[in-house]
């Protein structure tokens, strides 16, 4: 195939043994680990715990990535979809609330008939934001929660960081459209079975970009229209330099979310700063797959 999924639209033609596109994936699917995961946002996980797939590679290049070993490194193991649909049986028979999926764009021609015929429980969407809204239209009606990130608003900083320049205009288009999609939140029972939820991590050094985005959430969003989860999570990762090479300051996340409150996001979540720990990151196995 000539790959036009996401936003860098390389043109790469993708076989089922060479990738030469940025994600450097191949054709067919690619998966790392599939596990019920309790770490995702309380509404997510819930009790049981969310029904998590990690697909290999990614569209972004970001130096802090705590999951590089499949992002980057793309290590993973090939498979059908007819058994990434067999994945999904088996999560949801182990109680899963929901099927997450994690960075699935560059293998959605692949994904998208394991959705058919509709799962019993929610999917979600689990991405960095920087996603094309053509792409995401194909997604309409088999997506109930989008969990894209937020990452920047300093166009600078994403292409330092993330190799995306163009990170701000293409992740807030894209989360219009996955709003738009979904509609307002909807909670049943503690679980959130529609909606939205807007993800941005606090990086050290950099609470200016932190209110930047917290800005445009505030500004474009009603309340009760999406979930805002802001992330303390910050864990910095062998080699990083500078502000990088430190943990998130109690008095840096402290700052953001006073700001978010100041800004009226109450719909939403903030984080413990235990939560960057390495052992949040699960371990890439294949477990389950």
């Amino acid at each position: 195939m000539i790959c036009h999924l996401c936003p860098r639209r390389c043109g790469a033609v993708r076989t089922e043994t060479d990738g030469h596109g940025f994600c450097a994936m191949p054709a067919g699917l690619r998966v790392a680990r599939a596990a019920l995961h309790q770490w995702e946002e309380p509404v997510i996980s819930g009790t049981n715990g969310s029904g998590t797939v990690f697909f290999s590679g990614c569209t972004l290049r970001c130096v802090y990535c705590q999951n590089h070993e499949i992002s980057a490194d793309g290590f993973g193991k090939p498979i059908s979809p007819a058994r990434l649909r067999e994945i999904f049986d088996a999560l949801i028979a182990q109680g899963a609330h929901n099927i997450n999926l994690v960075t699935p764009t560059h293998f959605l021609p692949w994904i998208l008939p394991a959705l058919t015929p509709p799962l019993p429980v929610p999917v979600v969407y689990n991405c960095g934001g920087y996603e094309r809204v053509e792409t995401l239209k194909t997604l309409e009606g088999k997506v109930q929660i989008y969990l894209p990130d937020l990452k920047y608003a300093d166009s600078d900083l994403a292409r330092r960081l993330s190799a995306a320049p163009d990170y701000f205009d293409t992740a807030t288009a894209a989360i219009r459209e996955m709003v738009r999609q979904t509609g307002p939140y909807v909670i049943e029972d503690g679980l959130l079975v529609q909606g939205t939820v807007i993800r941005h991590l606090v990086l050290p050094g950099q609470l200016e970009n932190t209110k930047q985005c917290i800005d445009w959430v505030a500004r474009t969003f009603r309340p009760g229209e999406v979930l805002f989860s802001l992330m303390a999570q910050y864990t910095p990762q062998p080699g990083a330099q500078g502000a990088l090479a430190r943990h998130v300051t109690r008095s840096e996340y402290r700052a953001a979310v006073a700001y978010m409150e100041n800004c009226g996001i109450v719909d939403g979540f903030t984080q413990e700063r235990t939560a960057a720990k390495e052992e949040y990151t699960p371990p890439f196995d294949l477990t389950g797959v």
